[in-house]
């Protein structure tokens, strides 16, 4: 069948533990390139799909990827955190977006729908914050779905050298 991977139909869903390998192996893709990999792909490959099993199976992690043509080509993560119990009506959760990553041959418009999918689970959950660290390539994204630059948090990042 002609016509480019982008016009094919996109799906957005829940990850699931099956989905470890796969999800291993874009966040290989995703990350190698900054860095000089520390461990070979293999090894790699394994230690992040059993992480990544053993995160998909609690109720801390959740997980949307994206396909097209039934293969996942995009996923993004969300952590939550729970606060300490509020005696006032406020919501006792938090929520972390991370490792938001689309191949490159699928971009334009599904990095938006996960994060679409995600905020709406968010909002769904009566999540008090959800934040994130974007990139510089990734801030414009984020600035669409509504978040912004703000005074509330505070962030201690280790030195790159220690």
């Amino acid at each position: 069948m002609g016509g480019s991977r982008s016009s094919l139909t996109l799906t957005i869903r829940p990850a699931s533990a099956s989905d470890a390998g796969r999800l291993a192996e874009l966040r290989w893709e995703f990350r190698s390139g900054r860095a000089p990999p520390a461990e070979s792909r293999e090894a790699f490959l394994a230690r992040c799909a059993e992480w990544m099993h053993d995160r998909l199976t609690s109720a801390q992690w959740r997980c949307w990827v994206a396909l097209r043509a039934d293969a996942i080509v995009g996923h993004v993560w969300v952590r939550l955190i729970e606060k300490i119990p509020n005696p006032a009506t406020e919501p006792e959760w938090h929520a972390y977006i991370t490792n938001l990553y689309v191949e490159p041959a699928a971009r334009g418009g599904t990095g938006g729908a996960l994060m679409d999918a995600t905020i709406a689970w968010c909002a769904a959950q009566d999540i008090d914050a959800v934040f994130l660290w974007p990139t510089n390539q990734s801030r414009t994204l984020y600035m669409r779905k509504g978040f912004n630059s703000t005074p509330d948090i505070m962030a201690q990042r280790r030195p790159p050298d220690a």
